[in-house]
């Protein structure tokens, strides 16, 4: 279940970059001063590993892949949230930390048994 809403949900966001494009990321980047062409990343982050993910296809490094595509996502867009909470009390960054620590739970857990390698393989 956990492999099915981390992933899931996390393609919803790549399904969006493919209809849009990612040219906003690019902007970011190069104001954090990174190459622009970094952008085309988040298709992996958020598009394949995701997928992997899901099927439970490689689902360790493919979940440390879109930990560290939260990371970046936090670092360009939502540093100054920090520490900071909603007018409801919750905190800011609660759905980027949901993906972050459901992705590293994936990673540290592997794919079980339920998945297309049925988590026999090292890398699952």
């Amino acid at each position: 279940m956990l492999r099915l809403s981390v992933g899931g949900l996390m393609l919803f966001h790549g399904v969006h970059k493919l209809q849009h494009g990612t040219g906003f990321i690019g902007k970011m980047l190069s104001d954090a001063g990174l190459p622009q062409a970094l952008s085309y990343g988040v298709f992996v982050g958020e598009v394949i590993a995701p997928l992997m993910v899901v099927l439970g296809i490689f689902a360790r490094p493919a979940a440390l892949v879109e930990a560290f595509v939260m990371v970046m996502a936090v670092y360009l867009v939502h540093m100054g949230e920090l520490w900071a909470l909603t007018e409801h009390g919750g905190y800011a960054l609660e759905l980027q930390a949901l993906y972050f620590f459901g992705s590293l739970a994936i990673a540290f857990l592997g794919s079980g048994a339920y998945s297309v390698s049925r988590g026999k393989g090292t890398w699952d």
